[in-house]
């Protein structure tokens, strides 16, 4: 009689199984699962009964309206989770990702300065070798930008913040700021000093998550920044400039420069030190489509990369400004 470790040694577990595991682990949910493997969640529940029989522990207990796994369940993930990508590399490798053809949907996380600076250039991109395929915007919220990876709720987000977790990261573009007046204001003339900038009403945009650094680096000059004005949204900003000759906005440089170019707007580099706010591009670690989101993610590194990030004055109608 064969005894039970004799059995699992000629009964390895199911690879569908260890997939079922994983996308049960990451989404939290047998509904999610289910979408994930193109399988009913009827099928995800039989599955799991499976993997609990073979592996003698519940692993996933319901809390709520998720599935939180067990001790033994948080062990075997990476594992589990690391060996699938091997192997779907190792297909790829084989018949690779064919983005010709494919239709697939590709879920991105950008704020708004991302889908003013870089959406036109990544659909280009995309669509010059994938016309196929398509692309959803998902508004970027970095307090739930953790949770969305782990259960793939998006594919890839663009975002300054440093991340906790397992993600794949890539610093994809150094991100300059510059001081945004309009050509009508008393200082677009002259130079600006850390004394003039600190004297004048600023304006900010509330959702900027590389603001935090740039007033951290204003601190580290000694200056605070107190703005007169917060808005919601950066498309506000190169009109209220305009119309409003008293504000100054600090703005990451590219997305300044395409506004100087058509409004009478006046660009400074800043009177006080900031380093260039590194870009990060965080892609979900999945055993899933490894070959199409490899793909995904060169491509918008690429097309990110490829927007100016260069800082030269300008003044209005492109015209070189004043420092």
């Amino acid at each position: 009689m064969l005894t039970r470790e004799h059995q699992t040694e000629e009964a390895p577990l199911d690879l569908n199984l260890v997939r079922v595991f994983v996308a049960i682990f990451e989404t939290r949910s047998l509904t999610l699962a289910g979408e994930r493997l193109y399988v009913t969640q009827s099928a995800v529940s039989q599955s799991l009964g499976r993997l609990r029989a073979e592996l003698d522990d519940p692993l996933f207990e319901r809390a709520g309206r998720e599935m939180r796994p067990t001790a033994v369940a948080d062990g075997l993930f990476a594992s589990f989770r690391d060996a699938l990508m091997a192997i779907d590399r190792a297909v790829d490798a084989v018949h690779g990702f064919d983005a010709a053809a494919s239709d697939r949907v590709f879920r991105i996380a950008l704020s708004e300065l991302g889908e003013i600076g870089w959406l036109a250039n990544l659909f280009d991109a995309i669509h010059a070798v994938a016309p196929r395929v398509r692309i959803e915007v998902v508004p970027l919220d970095v307090e739930r930008l953790e949770e969305w990876l782990q259960r793939g709720t998006v594919d890839l987000a663009v975002t300054p913040a440093d991340l906790p977790g397992e993600f794949e990261r890539l610093i994809v573009k150094d991100q300059a700021y510059v001081a945004a007046m309009s050509s009508a204001h008393p200082l677009a003339t002259l130079d600006l000093t850390p004394e003039r900038f600190l004297g004048a009403d600023h304006v900010v945009v509330a959702g900027d998550s590389g603001l935090p650094l740039v007033e951290a680096a204003m601190r580290r000059a000694g200056l605070t920044l107190e703005p007169l004005v917060r808005v919601q949204h950066f498309a506000t900003l190169p009109h209220l400039l305009v119309d409003t000759p008293r504000l100054i906005a600090t703005v990451p440089a590219s997305i300044a420069q395409g506004w100087a170019a058509t409004l009478p707007l006046t660009l400074h580099k800043l009177p006080f030190p900031l380093a260039p706010v590194a870009l990060r591009l965080y892609q979900r670690r999945t055993s899933q489509h490894a070959g199409a989101l490899a793909w995904f993610a060169t491509t918008v590194a690429q097309a990110i990369a490829g927007t100016t990030g260069e800082f030269d004055s300008i003044r209005a109608g492109g015209a070189p400004g004043v420092w």
